[in-house]
């Protein structure tokens, strides 16, 4: 029977013909949903399910046809456009530190789920540890059972020996 076989299915014992279900993956079982592990950390984030509305920025009506501006109207765009250069600057500076951000937040989020990862790792080796503690005095178990045997034997073969002894001392008187 391979390992797996052993992991998932219930085990047969024909000297005794009880049936002993092993600690298995099947008994333990499991609580990881797909749907929360791979569930989006927000629901505005970009992922291929929700790819964002791909807006855009347009502070001025495009200009189809060629035409003459006035200086009134040149001013304006050049107040405007110098305007809107320091608001780009800024825009860019904003978005930089949101980058910044994002990345410290996937930073820690991956090393919680590394600390996670790990503690998991351990908590088996712990448990494992555990069951190897218990194979190891349920091995000890026929040896106990022989000592206490080996007792109760020289305790039967004392109470035979005083019980000769008193009936000697009986005889005796």
């Amino acid at each position: 029977m391979g390992i797996l076989a052993r992991i998932t299915s219930k085990v047969s014992r024909t000297q005794n013909t009880t049936n002993i279900q092993s600690s298995s993956i099947e008994s333990i079982g499991h609580a990881i949903d797909k749907q929360t592990v791979l569930r989006a950390t927000d629901s505005q984030v970009y992922s291929p399910v929700n790819p964002g509305n791909y807006n855009s920025i347009r502070t001025v009506p495009i200009c189809e046809d060629p035409r003459y501006f006035t200086k009134r109207e040149a001013d304006g765009f050049k107040r405007l456009a110098t305007e809107k250069a320091e608001s780009a600057r800024q825009s860019q500076r904003a978005y930089k530190s949101l980058s910044k951000i994002e990345r410290s937040d996937a930073i820690v989020h991956k090393s919680h789920r590394k600390y996670e990862g790990v503690v998991a790792d351990e908590e088996l080796a712990k448990l494992r540890s555990n069951a190897k503690q218990a194979r190891h005095l349920h091995a000890l178990r026929p040896e106990y059972a022989r000592l206490g045997v080996g007792l109760d034997r020289a305790d039967n073969s004392a109470t035979v020996r005083i019980a000769e002894l008193k009936s000697k001392a009986k005889e005796s008187f």
